[in-house]
């Protein structure tokens, strides 16, 4: 765990496994996902966000910002890559633009560059230059899932999917699929 010294208060980064996280807190979490995404934040959101190491934003006692990890397998290249993928990165409304996304980014891609050959994550719109400025760059390449009938294109995909190449350096004008999971795939 780590703290700063923020303008106006204390801002305090905490970082943990879901199994370590009280669950009144993991409550808190998806309310402030909820919230941050304007209802669009479903359940299947929610669970693929779990299992993984979470990283919690404090001010003054209260939550403001989360982010976790979770292993995922990405095929690219011919191979599989041990991949962090980062999900429900979200920040109280009245909070953002204060810095306290990039202490969540900061303390996840600390997880990744530690434990994860390349770190990927499905960017909202709203985000891209946040994500870019940060060293994280656009696969160029096809998307696909590896779903239960085979390999399924999801071309509505393409271009929404940034990586953060760690000890890996894959062709990011290839194709690239997932592992199929409920709800969004990437």
């Amino acid at each position: 765990m780590t703290a700063n010294e923020w303008i106006g208060g204390l801002m305090e980064i905490t970082t943990a496994h879901t199994a370590e996280i009280d669950p009144a807190v993991l409550a808190a979490a998806r309310r402030l996902c909820d919230d941050a995404f304007d209802g669009e934040f479903s359940d299947d959101d929610w669970d693929h966000a779990l299992g993984g190491v979470h990283a919690l934003v404090w001010e003054d006692g209260e939550l403001v910002g989360h982010g976790s990890v979770v292993q995922r397998r990405l095929l690219a290249g011919g191979r599989a890559l041990r991949t962090g993928y980062v999900e429900a990165v979200a920040v109280r409304a009245d909070r953002r633009g204060r810095g306290h996304g990039a202490a969540v980014m900061t303390a996840l891609e600390g997880v990744l560059r530690r434990a994860y050959e390349v770190g990927a994550l499905g960017a909202a719109e709203d985000a891209v230059d946040f994500y870019a400025a940060r060293g994280w760059v656009p696969w160029r390449g096809p998307t696909s899932v590896l779903g239960p009938d085979g390999p399924v294109r999801t071309a509505d995909d393409d271009g929404g999917l940034f990586v953060l190449p760690v000890t890996a350096a894959p062709d990011l004008d290839g194709p690239i699929a997932c592992d199929w999971r409920g709800g969004d795939v990437w």
